[in-house]
């Protein structure tokens, strides 16, 4: 129908990026920098917007907390 305006749902996505096991850098393992760039790519390709990003990087359930 003309003149009828299809409003456009926008969804607000967090992503979750997991690295079990500390790879010995105090830096951001290769293998987090994968899946971030993974999920952000398949996150764009849904037409959603990322909220936040979530890292667990050599972090366990025993010794987690929020590092970003």
């Amino acid at each position: 129908m003309a003149g009828i305006k299809e409003e456009k749902k926008i969804y607000l996505v967090g992503i979750y990026c997991r690295l079990s096991k500390d790879d010995g850098t105090d830096n951001e393992s290769a293998s987090i920098a994968t899946q971030k760039s993974i999920l952000t790519d398949y996150v764009k390709k849904q037409g959603w917007h990322i909220a936040k990003t979530y890292v667990d990087d050599g972090y366990s359930g025993t010794n987690f907390v929020e590092v970003r």
